[in-house]
């Protein structure tokens, strides 16, 4: 007999969190349900992957995202003139409070795009993701106790490095939360630490998320970490193994009662599968058109509004 569709741990927990979720005051101003400590698993053996299908998620986008964070960009214009609109509130929100100029989301995100001066004074979003990933900073001595920067580092190819050279380690981690750093950034980093462990020939991941919007945000975190999972294995040839999702404050947002009871009501359906259809030379090499999905049918999208 086949086990349980590899999403039913996924709505099993958006249930639970619905049901049984304390409510919380949070930083938006929305409110919450909330749990503290998650698990979900899944195996990524034959191209698997943990794309729901309850609703549509644009995976395109979200491989976008990682390939940009992959760059170490953190301003907004090279995903607006993509047509990804996933970070787009942030810079909007500071360009308002600090202008008072009360522009539509539409028309910022479009002055983004047309003025490259414009986009480098409002479209950056500080030190996040892709800038501690590849570009971790460092700082030397210098006279009189003072210090200077030194050269980043590149925790995604120093993991790569480990996982050829010493796959037995415990230390293939790559870190987003930069304590120093933090107040700078638009929004913490909520997927924060990834770690890679080798197993035979298959390589697996634990991420670990300090907070996680479960009906907006964990769909795209989920096939975003399996992507970098399998990029990965792909570049120190072993096969892609178990990933392990850990959420912290894992919760549901109280105005999206709507979304969670439409996909509630949904029966998953099919088995999703990744095609990574080049090996380009290096992990920072890949493109959009190197990604193909096989066998996704899902269910419609459901729109829900983001909280900023």
């Amino acid at each position: 007999m086949p086990g349980p569709h590899f999403e039913q741990q996924y709505l099993d927990l958006m249930r639970r969190i619905w049901r049984e979720g304390g409510e919380r005051k949070d930083r938006t101003g929305i409110g919450t349900r909330s749990i503290f400590g998650a698990t979900l698993r899944f195996d990524l053996a034959g191209g698997a992957m943990p794309l729901i299908t309850t609703k549509r998620v644009y995976w395109k986008t979200a491989t976008r995202e990682l390939l940009w964070f992959l760059t170490g960009a953190t301003n907004i214009r090279p995903l607006v003139l993509q047509n990804v609109k996933i970070w787009n509130e942030w810079p909007h929100a500071r360009y308002v409070e600090e202008t008072g100029d009360e522009i539509a989301l539409d028309i910022f995100v479009e002055r983004v795009r047309e003025d490259e001066e414009f986009a480098a004074k409002w479209g950056d979003l500080g030190p996040i993701y892709g800038k501690q990933w590849v570009d971790w900073p460092t700082y030397q001595p210098v006279a009189g106790g003072l210090f200077r920067k030194g050269p980043g580092i590149n925790q995604v190819a120093e993991v790569v490095d480990s996982l050829r050279d010493n796959p037995g380690s415990r230390r293939h981690i790559i870190e987003g939360w930069n304590v120093a750093e933090v107040p700078q950034m638009a929004l913490p980093p909520c997927h924060k630490t990834y770690q890679f462990h080798v197993e035979g020939n298959r390589l697996n991941c634990l991420l670990y998320q300090r907070s996680c919007d479960v009906a907006l945000g964990l769909p795209f975190n989920l096939w975003s970490a399996a992507l970098l999972q399998c990029m990965i294995a792909q570049q120190v040839d072993l096969e892609p193994g178990e990933l392990v999702w850990m959420g912290g404050d894992t919760h549901l947002y109280l105005n999206h009662e709507d979304l969670i009871r439409e996909q509630l009501s949904r029966e998953p359906q099919g088995a999703p599968r990744l095609e990574i259809v080049r090996r380009p030379p290096s992990i920072f090499d890949y493109a959009i058109e190197d990604f193909a999905v096989h066998d996704y049918a899902p269910h419609g999208p459901i729109k829900a509004p983001v909280a900023v």
